[in-house]
């Protein structure tokens, strides 16, 4: 696969996860934060592994190593999310999240040693400006629910280095099937020892379950695996920053939210931070490169 392909598969995930949040709000109304996240990844994993129950069935230790893992991480993520978003306001849980475009880089020089890109600097800088001015709200008032927000990106970004790194050693279809098994594992054996485990009693209720398990775990999470194979994980959470971008879209299809100038601003600089990082800057160096005196490069060639 190639990595623009790679990329829109990304692009495709975040559009997904942008709508996650309008369904995740409708899912709670009647079911408690631990009962929805099993429903949804054990739901989407059920799917999913009927349909690839052969692939499955060739599965290594290493594999189920990284599953587990993997399904822990993102158990934690959605569980200091969903705590974050019900104890914070949406502008601030919207930014905080989306430091995850930070932390991937961060921690993916402190893991592997590697410095990043200047273009990437910049890109990440503008990222962060565009979703300050799409989600931002003044007064700006730290709350607890923050904290649990700015967890969620920390877990968020880690999960996304180390797919990244696992997607290279392992199978990654089975990989992103088995850390949705694990991740909905996790929250049914939390939802029996601090909730009731119950199923969706309303319409509404079944179609965001429904939503988030097929749409924004399966087809998501599985997707990413596949992609992250193909691209790098500092490129994965640029192109995640676009999520906040889709959350104001879904928001102004679905509930009438419009968005005002800085958020139109801000939606065009994260548009911006992602084209950016996808330009190559050393054009005019290979344009030089491909100029060069023919002789020379045969000088070159018979030197060799």
């Amino acid at each position: 696969m190639k990595p623009l392909k790679a990329d829109l598969m990304i692009l495709f995930i975040t559009m997904c996860w942008g709508s996650s949040y309008f369904f995740m709000k409708m899912g709670l109304d009647s079911l408690g934060a631990f009962n929805l996240i099993a429903l949804r990844f054990g739901l989407a994993f059920m799917l999913a592994g009927a349909i690839f129950f052969p692939r499955l069935r060739r599965v290594n230790l290493k594999t189920i190593r990284y599953a587990m893992l993997l399904g822990f991480i993102l158990f934690i993520m959605f569980t200091a999310l969903t705590f974050g978003l019900k104890t914070t306001t949406a502008s601030n849980a919207g930014f905080l999240i989306s430091l995850t475009v930070v932390f991937v880089p961060l921690i993916h020089t402190f893991l592997f040693k590697k410095k990043i890109e200047k273009k990437l600097i910049v890109s990440i800088l503008l990222a962060l400006t565009g979703i300050a001015l799409l989600t931002i709200q003044l007064p700006f008032a730290f709350k607890i629910g923050d904290l649990f927000c700015i967890a969620a990106a920390l877990c968020y970004a880690l999960h996304i280095n180390i797919v990244s790194t696992a997607a290279q050693k392992v199978d990654a279809l089975s990989l992103g099937i088995l850390q949705l098994g694990f991740t909905g594992l996790y929250a049914f054996l939390s939802s029996l020892l601090l909730e009731t485990p119950a199923w969706p009693s309303s319409t509404d209720s079944w179609t965001a379950v429904l939503i988030l398990s097929v749409v924004c775990s399966g087809l998501g999470f599985i997707f990413q695996t596949i992609a992250q194979k193909y691209t790098t994980a500092t490129r994965t959470g640029l192109v995640f920053s676009l999520e906040p971008v889709f959350a104001a879209l879904f928001g102004y299809w679905f509930a009438n939210e419009v968005m005002d100038s800085n958020q139109y601003a801000g939606a065009a600089l994260v548009l911006l931070s992602v084209v950016l990082s996808s330009v190559d800057v050393n054009f005019r160096k290979r344009s030089a490169m491909k100029n060069r005196p023919v002789a020379l490069e045969s000088y070159s060639a018979e030197f060799k």
